[in-house]
Parts: structure tokens; C-alpha cells; sequence
């Protein structure tokens, strides 16, 4: 019974401390909230801030569950704007918004460069 006891304990604790690592970090930065999100692995997912209404504000960037960069993004009070860049196996895609609104989109590959505008 005392070795059942013992086991139980030990699991809570475990379970505790795996639900602890993936909890968001929050941090409060003045009228921000700098927000750390993690994978189940410990690795980062995504940092950025929210402004005090709550909403997007900043760069925010995303990693993959090894810790490569995904994408980085910029956002003005919950509206997209500015450069962001999506990183995909060799090509890299630089999107630029305003105000929510798709301005442009240029591609680079290992061996081509694709532009496009609408």
C-alpha cells in the first residue's frame, strides 16, 4: 500500500510538471503582455505581445517543434501590417500587408525568384 502511495505521488508530480513546461509564459511590459507559447517537447511555438485591449500588437514569431523559424509576422493593434516572412523548406515568402489587406507577395526558392502583386 505505502509502495502504491509512493507511485501515486510521484505521477502527480510528473503531471504537474509536464502540464507546467506547456503553459503560456505571460509578462507584463508595460501597456503590454509579452506572451511565450510552448510545444509539448518544451521547444518555443510563438512570442509576441498583446496590447492592453488585448489584441495582437508587435512582431510575433513562430517556430517549429525542432525550433526553426517559421514566420514572422508584425500586427498593430490586432490588424496585420508591415513585412512578414513565411520560411518553407528552401523558399522563403515575404508577404506585405496594410491594414489587413494583402499588398504584395514575393517569393525566393533555391533557384527562382516568383512576384506577384494584387
Amino acid at each position: 500500500m505505502k509502495k502504491i502511495a509512493i507511485m501515486l505521488v510521484m505521477l502527480c508530480v510528473g503531471f504537474t510538471y509536464a502540464q507546467d513546461k506547456n503553459q503560456p509564459k505571460l509578462e507584463k511590459k508595460g501597456d503590454l503582455t509579452v506572451a511565450t507559447y510552448f510545444y509539448d517537447n518544451g521547444e518555443v511555438q510563438q512570442t509576441g505581445a498583446f496590447n492592453a485591449d488585448g489584441k495582437l500588437q508587435g512582431e510575433w514569431t513562430s517556430f517549429d517543434v525542432e525550433g526553426n523559424k517559421l514566420a514572422v509576422a508584425t500586427y498593430n493593434a490586432g490588424k496585420k501590417v508591415g513585412k512578414w516572412f513565411f520560411w518553407e523548406g528552401h523558399s522563403l515568402k515575404e508577404v506585405d500587408y496594410k491594414d489587413n489587406t494583402i499588398v504584395s507577395v514575393v517569393e525566393w526558392s533555391n533557384d527562382r525568384t516568383i512576384v506577384s502583386r494584387d
